[in-house]
């Protein structure tokens, strides 16, 4: 029993199924699968490994309910024919093996369509704007007949009946995210004037009959829950309130559980919410529906830590807790937190680099920013090295921290060489803002493993000459910001966006920054809203070029609310004594007032300590932003193989 989280691993039952913890694993689409919709050894090794994490139990990926319109995504889950129940059934029986009971959730894309090609499937001819921006016309659905709609729900029943067959313990019927039966639900996707459209009774209707489809073929004693948004979040799409009265008419049929989710792809940063918005972001409508069900209630959305979810079940927000991305960032995050070891789980930070923007959309598996292991379960382990070496780390950034951690795990000896007066690189920088809180759990955790891994570390600026008795050196030396060669930028009021972030200067009243990049922009949103007036220059048409779709969505709309003047096509000419001046486009040469002028327009890589190594013959290896500057997945996995191979 752990002694700081008891709520969370107390037993809990959905049914007549009774679960170890509170903890389940969210279904999540991971692209491992093979092409044909069949469980692959990869995808295997994956869920293994999540079983044995510790999880209660492990809802397996959304799985296509036919072979019509149904499938989603590249090697998305199939459980639309009698020959994928082999394979699932040896899904099952390995999760089971490992501790978790095994549940699986079905679905159909609906509208949200991913891979883009005919037939798509909804209520209405309305696209996915996504889509339509991609596809245009060959995006628009087709509109479902009645007949066509009964078709799907007998498929719905047909697939849940596999799932019993493989031997799952559990089915959950996917009613949210802008699927499917979610384009009935709400009025945003659902024109129709039929029995499926209109009023709330009509829009609920395929739900109820997707339910009673599951249990006549399931039996009345096999465990079936659904996932509803609490809101698509569309300005004219559904309110809570509709969400409750789905749930008590669900209730009434007999359905066992409801996972409370939030957001369509439409509203990606509801659905998958990255670190500019709050934790625990869907949980208020857990807590609504769970006060009007008497059912159990699984709440999910960003509950990135184990105190979070402690605090979930122990206010009655929701009777388990569902987690997605933090068990990609750490499949032990049971584990750790049922041992009270809070401190060694790897926090998911949501930056949803790895998960959505360089995977999902990129048509790969998935992966992760922080873990470089998952989807190569079996090929990233690190092994024990043949030989422990001394080993010299330069720099403490988060590649340089990752490297010294995975190389200390190995077996070697490792000192790493910091010449600032604490750990973290760029990290404290990137974390100042609250709106990027998420970062600073996750230096707690590279810090408190390298330590527990006796990692020595000294603060000191590593010369060539310090390092002569090491046997191999990995240079994590980082980057520094680049300072564009106009005239003016040596005056007082230039700085960096490093160094307002570091608070090494106090910028005044009115604020240039140069460069709408990542950095650039969260500076700029950063000093509006602590009252400065901001102005963002960018020579792009479009600023947050390299900023994650989510975060994107939400940063604009700070934009706009801090009042930020944005100007695009702009190239910063000269920094005068009373400001800057531009050259734009469209209107030419203009002043812009300043007080401050802050540079973000990018970094260069430090490598020079590498270079003159790598000259003498020495064995050096280089990460992080010393390779290339990037982002935090960059360096975190560059740092992760270079410690596994050395």
């Amino acid at each position: 029993m752990s002694k700081l989280y008891p709520k969370l691993f107390t037993p809990g039952k959905i049914g007549n199924l009774t679960i170890k913890n509170r903890i389940v694993k969210a279904p999540q689409s991971s692209g491992m699968n093979n092409k044909d919709g069949t469980v692959s050894e990869r995808a295997l090794r994956y869920y293994r490994d999540t079983a044995l994490g510790g999880c209660g139990m492990l809802i397996v990926e959304y799985a296509y309910v036919d072979d019509i319109g149904a499938k989603s995504a590249h090697c998305h889950l199939g459980i639309s024919n009698d020959e994928d129940i082999p394979g699932l059934a040896w899904l099952a029986e390995n999760i089971k093996e490992c501790g978790a009971v095994p549940a699986i959730q079905i679905e159909h894309c609906g509208r949200q369509k991913f891979l883009g090609t005919q037939p798509i499937c909804a209520p209405s001819a309305i696209p996915w704007p996504m889509l339509w921006e991609k596809e245009g016309v060959e995006s628009v659905p087709h509109e479902l007949t009645i007949p066509e709609i009964q078709d799907i729900v007998h498929a719905f029943g047909d697939a849940a009946l596999r799932a019993k067959i493989a031997g799952f313990e559990l089915v959950e019927i996917h009613g949210a995210h802008g699927y499917l039966l979610t384009n009935f639900f709400s009025p945003t996707t659902n024109h129709r004037t039929d029995l499926y459209g209109g009023s709330l009774e009509n829009r609920m209707r395929i739900y109820l009959e997707v339910y009673r489809d599951v249990r006549k073929k399931v039996g009345p004693d096999f465990p079936v829950t659904i996932r509803l948004s609490g809101t698509d979040y569309e300005p004219d799409g559904f309110p809570i309130e509709d969400t409750i009265a789905l749930a008590k008419a669900l209730e009434a049929e007999g359905i066992d559980g409801i996972h409370v989710s939030g957001g369509d792809h439409h509203t990606m940063e509801h659905q998958v919410t990255p670190m500019s918005i709050p934790v625990c972001h869907n949980v208020w409508a857990a807590e609504a529906i769970r006060k009007a069900v008497n059912i159990p209630v699984i709440a999910s959305g960003s509950i990135t830590l184990p105190e979070y979810a402690e605090e979930i079940l122990e206010e009655g927000k929701g009777d388990f807790v569902g987690l997605g991305r933090p068990l990609w960032a750490d499949p032990e995050w049971p584990n750790k937190a049922a041992a009270d070891h809070p401190e060694d789980i790897r926090p998911c930070i949501r930056c949803n680099e790895g998960c959505l923007m360089r995977t999902f959309f990129q048509f790969k598996a998935v992966t992760c920013a922080v873990n470089p292991q998952i989807s190569r379960e079996g090929e990233l382990k690190p092994q024990p090295a043949k030989e422990p070496r001394n080993i010299a780390v330069v720099g403490a950034g988060p590649g340089g921290l990752e490297a010294a951690r995975v190389a200390a795990l190995r077996g070697h000896h490792v000192t790493v060489f910091e010449k600032q007066d604490r750990r973290g690189g760029f990290l404290n920088e990137a974390s100042v803002p609250d709106f990027k809180s998420d970062i600073r759990p996750y230096m707690t955790y590279l810090n408190t493993a390298v330590d527990k891994l006796g990692v020595k570390i000294i603060h000191k600026e590593a010369a060539a000459a310090d390092l002569a008795d090491f046997d191999a050196v990995i240079c994590a030396s980082g980057s520094e910001p680049v300072i564009p060669p106009v005239p003016g930028v040596e005056k007082a009021s230039v700085t960096t966006a490093i160094d307002v972030l570091d608070d090494k200067v106090e910028a005044g009243e009115n604020v240039v920054v140069v460069g709408g990049g990542l950095i650039g922009s969260e500076t700029g949103i950063y000093l509006a809203d602590k009252g400065h007036k901001v102005t963002i220059v960018e020579m792009l048409p479009q600023i947050m070029k390299d900023v994650s779709a989510a975060d994107v969505t939400v940063y604009s709309g700070k934009i706009k609310d801090d009042g930020i003047d944005v100007l695009t096509k702009t190239r910063l000419e000269e920094v005068t004594d009373s400001g800057v001046i531009v050259n734009t486009e469209r209107k030419g040469r203009k002043e812009i007032p300043a007080d401050t002028v802050v540079m973000a327009v990018g970094l260069r890589s430090r490598h020079e300590l590498y270079d003159q190594l790598a000259e003498s013959g020495r064995e050096v290896y280089l990460v992080g932003d010393a390779v290339k500057p990037g982002k935090i997945f960059d360096a975190v996995h560059t740092g992760y193989r270079v410690g596994l191979k050395i």
